[in-house]
């Protein structure tokens, strides 16, 4: 994983930080696992526009990963590590020994030719999936199911993880990078290493034209709105604004928006550093 720094020949070019895209192999898809994919431009079924923003954008083709990694104890081949323009992370198209083709989120190191596998006698190397109450203490992981058969949902994007700590009973304790701990079921499973592309974070557009092809337009400041439209617009010249809050009237910047009703509340043993 590497990234391209651009000589500053243009406005568009200074300060320019792309990924290389070193671990790429192949630039088409596998056709039997690929649909067309439509936009909304922001727009619900009824035509009105429910989310601001969004709109253009590259058409993109959706790509089916396998997320629930169920296909026990049958080796699998890594044949690419591929692009997905549906999130940051990269896949690796996986050709499984009775001929079956399935996408998987690819780890970091993961190469073409190596073998992955899954299920109850599967090995802690990279790429493998296992059920939590197999997995060593203090390995790191991702694509964790927090329910047992749903699939992965925890730790997908690109760089992230998470640290198996130790197990207490029918419970598994993981530790996030954000700090926070929770109990995840040890009859849940998840795969080896960390989500890959960890340079994505560090990446810079250079100009605006880059988040119009990924179909966001440009975002209006809300000090600079009328009062009928946001709380914080209105007042004479350069008006700071007031309290930070948004569209409809919540404050920002610190408020805590969670529920204390929330139900998976009573998994979290602690919560993330401010």
């Amino acid at each position: 994983m590497a990234l391209r720094k651009f000589k500053p020949t243009t406005p568009g070019q200074r300060n320019k930080m792309l990924n290389a895209f070193d671990e790429i192999t192949a630039s088409t898809p596998e056709k039997s696992l690929v649909v067309g994919k439509n936009k909304s431009g922001g727009r619900n079924n009824r035509g009105k526009m429910t989310m601001r923003y969004i709109g253009g954008g590259h058409k993109k083709r959706f790509r089916f990963v396998d997320f629930r990694r169920d296909k026990d104890g049958i080796p699998g081949t890594v044949k690419t590590i591929e692009y997905d323009p549906n999130r940051s992370a990269r896949i690796a198209l996986v050709v499984y020994a009775d001929g079956e083709k399935r996408y998987i989120l690819a780890p970091n190191g993961l190469q073409v030719g190596q073998t992955v596998v899954s299920g109850e006698n599967a090995t802690p190397d990279i790429g493998n999936t296992m059920f939590l109450s197999k997995v060593p203490l203090g390995t790191i992981v991702h694509n964790v199911e927090l329910k047992p058969g749903q699939g992965g949902k925890m730790a997908r994007s690109a760089g992230t993880y998470a640290q198996l700590m130790s197990r207490d009973g029918k419970y598994a304790i993981l530790k996030l990078p954000s700090g926070e701990t929770r109990m995840v079921l040890v009859t849940c499973r998840a795969t080896i290493g960390s989500a890959s592309n960890p340079d994505h974070m560090h990446v810079v557009s250079g100009k605006a034209g880059r988040s119009r092809w990924l179909g966001r337009r440009p975002r209006t400041r809300p000090v600079v709105m009328n009062p009928v439209d946001h709380p914080m617009g209105g007042g004479e010249g350069r008006a700071s604004g007031g309290h930070p809050r948004s569209r409809k009237g919540l404050p920002a910047k610190g408020y805590k928006t969670r529920s204390k009703k929330k139900a998976s509340s009573q998994f979290i043993v602690e919560r993330r550093k401010k």
